[in-house]
């Protein structure tokens, strides 16, 4: 039986972000669940905004390439997705865009083609995010990501995130040990 490669990441760069303690909070659950597992920030990753005219002059950045490698070095990804305007940051979508770009040797879709990814969000207001997450979705059906049924958003996230080990709120707590229990159990059958 494999272990399975979890990466988790936020789709916010702000330093005290709710939906990056999420996605740790998810992280530590899929660790847990028998999971080899990474959290990156990417803020860590300079991706300037996705241009071809950029892409053709300049070629692939760094920040990029080394987005694209941890993508393509895990089985599966626990996205925590801040909701901005009821969709996903220009963050997250700029990172995604670029990790769709094929380099030279590259299969296409590779970083995500086959991948397992599981979708929280948090909020400070009563809905957790829920609306950005059905855009998330959409987006990586599209390139060839199995996104697991089940999501989760937690509202009132000042309240339930006062850690990045676990939710306060006990029945939200097991809605992400459920959905990390999932992925990996996924991961699993899958390779």
């Amino acid at each position: 039986m494999i272990t399975p490669k979890i990466l988790a990441f936020a789709g916010s760069t702000r330093k005290d972000s709710f939906n990056k303690r999420l996605a740790k909070v998810a992280l530590h659950a899929a660790e847990q669940a028998g999971a080899e597992t990474t959290f990156i920030d990417l803020l860590d990753y300079n991706m300037p905004l996705y241009s071809k005219d950029l892409f053709d002059e300049q070629g692939m950045p760094g920040g990029v390439i080394e987005f694209k490698e941890m993508l393509k070095s895990h089985n599966g990804f626990l996205i925590a997705s801040p909701e901005y305007n009821g969709s996903l940051t220009g963050t997250l979508k700029n990172a995604i865009d670029w990790a769709t770009i094929k380099a030279k040797g590259e299969e296409r879709m590779a970083c995500w083609d086959g991948k397992i990814a599981g979708l929280v969000s948090a909020s400070p207001g009563s809905l957790g995010g829920i609306r950005g997450l059905h855009h998330l979705r959409t987006i990586l059906a599209g390139i060839g990501t199995f996104v697991l049924p089940n999501h989760l958003a937690v509202s009132n996230s000042e309240t339930n995130l006062q850690n990045d080990i676990q939710i306060t709120d006990e029945k939200l707590q097991h809605q992400v040990d459920t959905l990390a229990t999932e992925i990996v159990r996924v991961v699993r059958r899958l390779h």
